[in-house]
């Protein structure tokens, strides 16, 4: 994505993504410094951070860190000696992150320091539903939330601001809706000449230091600063109070948006008082005050009763007698699991109200009488983690063994599926080697072989340190490294193997099996991921090795991100063939359409396969899987597509 619209000149009214105005927010602010690793939902953000700083002559300076943890420890870095940094995140990775983030709430910066935590309701595209808003309770961390893009725009800017304020590190808090909403953002000026960074570190151990002996005193200063901002984030500009009802809505974040919205459709307008709460985290004391004269509270937030415990908290301080209703408690309104929608809140309302809730809200359309047949996600036509797969399953069944699969996060989850069902766990970034690492020596059968499956960008991520653990403590596995040359599943950004930054300038390439072969492990093969008989090759000597000599061994299978491959070769006008079936040499035994599985290929009524020309991608695997040599190019294909498909990288 290009994200010209991030640099729109002041006074534009732009269709921007949610996250995208999150990075103009941050642009507004003067943000000079951006880490990140990628992860969805919170990828857009720095992902156009980069795109401006390329259109600004590489300002402010952004890159990809191998990790969240890194990329957290560098933006704090860079705030220590006097920039304003910014880290983004999805909602897992500050797990990863949580070491530095806790220790930033004590040492506090110099300049300004923001760490966006984009959370994800329903787990779209995540193992699981943490609220990180638990996060700044428990570091002393305030957290700002914001209701939609031209507010996450102006959270954006205004957490940058308030972190300087303070020297206090902020969370921003946002979701999967807000992050991926486009609608027009109103834009401000962008104070250009402040966006590269000018940092000095001033020495000051007593500051900088976390040793027993000050980390007792910065414990009893965050203290005073929370109780500090406890007070003064009520006059926070985004908080606001509407209408002057005697039952009290609390919206927070996302569900500001629809608690306004059902107030309007019900027509609740002189019974409720709204508050849109934009500081969730310490719920500021003075607000919470004028929540509490009220008789009926109802709080309407996207995740967990974050505001609702606060709330209740306070109310129990102060001897209040509300009927505080929400998330929390026997007298539940909302669920707690997933995300909010209007209708739920519109009902949540109504019942409170003795309201009669829209027939939208409760009433559900009857199921289709045509059972629609499920389409679960598949690996992409011409996907290289395909193919490995393929001889995997080849390598194992000429061995004859039992083959236990520990599996990572990447598009190769989609192994977990039908044909293949290779990927017996799947826990978190580099848990396929972290919890081989534990199978492996209390497993049994001696037939039982541990494969660890890994992407790059999650090798490079947290598949280092469990690499080293295993030939440290000697645990007999095999780590099958599936490397597409790009970080895939969140859009193609580079990582610390393909040599290219996140400016798209050369950077130091490291080579994966450089890595492995630097922290020990004797054998490393690199197979081709588009040549199924090297690859089946390959994976049947390494699982020999590790049978025999009970070491750890490494195969990197490398082959571009075929969507990445097509992309390149695009640009530099070069055509991939289109396969087709020979029907006379097509004995319809179904390989191709079952074990191998490829979406391109499809069953005829007779049962012989035909190649759907519109979703093949040229990669000529199914030629190699026939066995009868049905599968034909409609040309030869050239060398310069043998090359992309190799070696594409991100540009």
């Amino acid at each position: 994505m290009a994200y010209e619209e991030v640099l729109a000149p002041a006074g534009s009214k732009v269709l921007m993504l949610g996250n995208a105005a999150i990075a103009r927010g941050f642009l507004e602010a003067g943000v000079q410094f951006a880490a990140a690793y990628p992860g969805t939902p919170s990828t857009e953000i720095v992902e156009a951070l980069s795109a401006a700083a390329r259109m600004l002559g590489g300002k402010p300076y952004v890159e990809w860190s191998v990790n969240e943890k890194v990329a957290l420890e560098a933006a704090l870095g860079a705030a220590i000696s006097g920039a304003r940094a910014i880290t983004a995140m999805k909602h897992v990775g500050l797990n990863v992150a949580a070491d530095p983030f806790f220790s930033s709430a004590y040492i506090g910066v110099r300049g300004a320091f923001v760490v966006v935590s984009a959370d994800d309701p329903w787990m779209h595209s995540s193992q699981n539903e943490q609220d990180n808003r638990w996060y700044g309770l428990h570091a002393y961390i305030p957290v700002v939330e914001p209701t939609g893009p031209q507010d996450a725009k102006e959270a954006a800017k205004l957490a940058l601001k308030y972190s300087e304020k303070y020297r206090r590190p902020f969370l921003l808090r946002t979701t999967t809706r807000i992050a991926h909403t486009r609608i027009p953002v109103e834009t401000d000026e962008i104070p250009v000449n402040e966006l590269e960074p000018q940092g000095v570190f001033e020495k000051n151990p007593a500051k900088w230091t976390l040793v027993p002996q000050h980390a007792r005193r910065m414990r009893i200063e965050l203290l005073d600063f929370w109780d500090r901002v406890r007070r003064e984030l009520a006059d926070f500009p985004l908080n606001s109070v509407e209408y002057g009802g005697a039952i009290a809505v609390v919206g927070a974040g996302l569900g500001y948006r629809y608690a306004r919205e059902a107030v309007k459709l019900l027509g609740l307008e002189s019974e409720v008082t709204l508050f849109k709460l934009a500081t969730t985290v310490p719920l500021p004391e003075p607000i919470a005050d004028k929540i509490l004269e009220h008789e009926t509270i109802i709080v309407v937030e996207e995740g967990d009763p974050v505001v609702e415990i606060q709330l209740k908290t306070t109310a129990q301080e102060r001897g209040a007698k509300a009927r505080i209703l929400g998330k929390h408690g026997k007298d539940t309104l909302l669920r707690r699991y997933g995300e909010l929608t209007l209708d739920m809140v519109a009902d949540a309302l109504a019942k409170v109200t003795d309201r009669e809730p829209p027939a939208w809200a409760v009433e559900k359309p009857e199921p289709p009488r045509t059972k629609i047949p499920p389409r679960p996600p598949v690996l992409c036509p011409g996907c290289p983690h395909r193919s490995l797969f393929y001889a995997l399953r080849r390598a194992v069944n000429k061995l004859r063994i039992k083959p236990v699969y520990s599996g990572d996060i990447g598009c190769y989850s989609l192994g977990v599926l039908p044909p293949f069902e290779m990927q017996d766990t799947i826990i978190c970034m580099g848990a396929s080697i972290g919890a081989a690492n534990g199978m492996v020596h209390v497993l049994k059968d001696p037939n039982s072989v541990l494969i660890a499956i890994i992407g790059d960008s999650t090798f490079y991520h947290a598949g280092i340190p469990p690499l080293i653990n295993a030939v440290y403590n000697n645990a007999p596995m095999l780590v099958v490294v599936l490397d597409n040359r790009t970080t895939a599943m969140t859009g193609h950004q580079p990582h610390p193997g393909v040599g290219i930054s996140a400016l798209g300038t050369p950077a130091t390439e490291i080579p994966i099996e450089e890595v492995a072969r630097g922290v020990g492990v004797e054998k490393i093969l690199v197979a081709d991921a588009f040549n199924i008989r090297d690859a089946e090759q390959k994976l049947v000597e390494a699982l020999k090795y590790v049978i025999e000599k009970r070491k750890p061994a490494v195969v990197v299978s490398r082959g571009a991100c075929i969507l990445l491959a097509l992309s390149v070769a695009r640009r530099a006008k070069v055509k991939p063939p289109v396969y087709y079936v020979d029907e006379e040499k097509c004995t319809a035994c179904g390989i191709c359409y079952t074990a191998f599985n490829c979406p391109a290929i499809r069953r005829r009524p007779d049962g012989k396969a035909m190649v759907d020309p519109a979703l093949c991608t040229g990669c000529g695997v199914c030629a190699q899987v026939c066995p009868f040599g049905a599968f034909k190019p409609s040309q030869p294909p050239s060398e310069e597509w043998l090359k992309i498909m190799r070696t594409a990288k991100p540009a």
